[in-house]
C-alpha cells in the first residue's frame, strides 16, 4: 500500500526511480522493494519527510498523515496516536473482529460505535 502510493505519486510527477532515491538519499534498489511491498516503509522520521518532499507532500498534510500511516501499517505498527489512548487501544480487538466479519456482541458494537462517534467529534 505504502509503495504505491508513493510510486504513483512519483510517477504523476515524472520522477524516475533513480532520480528519487538521489533526493530521498536511498539505495534505488531497496527502494524498488519498497515500492514492491518486499521490504517495509522506513519509519525515520527524517527519512519519512525526504520522501514526502520528494513526492510533492506538504509535510503536516492530509496527504503527509495518509502517507505515515500507511508506512506504519505496511511496517505492522499502530501509530503512536492510537497506541497512546487507553481506550482506543482496547476497543483494537473488538474493531478487527469486526471487520474481519466475527459477530461481536451488541455491547460491544454499541461501544465501538460511541467510541467512534466519539473520536469523530474530537477530529472535527
Amino acid at each position: 500500500m505504502y509503495g504505491e502510493f508513493i510510486k504513483a505519486l512519483r510517477m504523476k510527477k515524472e520522477i524516475s526511480l533513480r532520480e528519487f532515491c538521489k533526493q530521498v538519499e536511498m539505495d534505488a534498489s531497496n527502494w524498488s522493494k519498497i515500492e514492491r511491498g518486499v521490504l517495509a516503509p522506513p519509519q525515520d522520521e527524517e527519512k519519512l519527510k525526504r520522501i514526502a518532499r520528494a513526492a510533492g507532500i506538504k509535510i503536516g498534510s492530509d496527504t503527509w498523515k495518509e502517507m505515515k500511516d500507511l508506512a506504519n501499517i505496511d511496517a505492522g505498527i499502530i501509530p503512536d496516536d492510537i497506541r497512546s489512548n487507553d481506550e482506543v487501544l482496547k476497543a483494537l480487538p473488538m474493531f478487527f473482529r469486526t471487520i474481519r466479519s466475527d459477530k461481536p456482541t451488541a455491547e460491544e458494537l454499541d461501544k465501538l460505535i460511541d467510541m467512534i462517534k466519539r473520536r469523530a467529534d474530537i477530529w472535527t
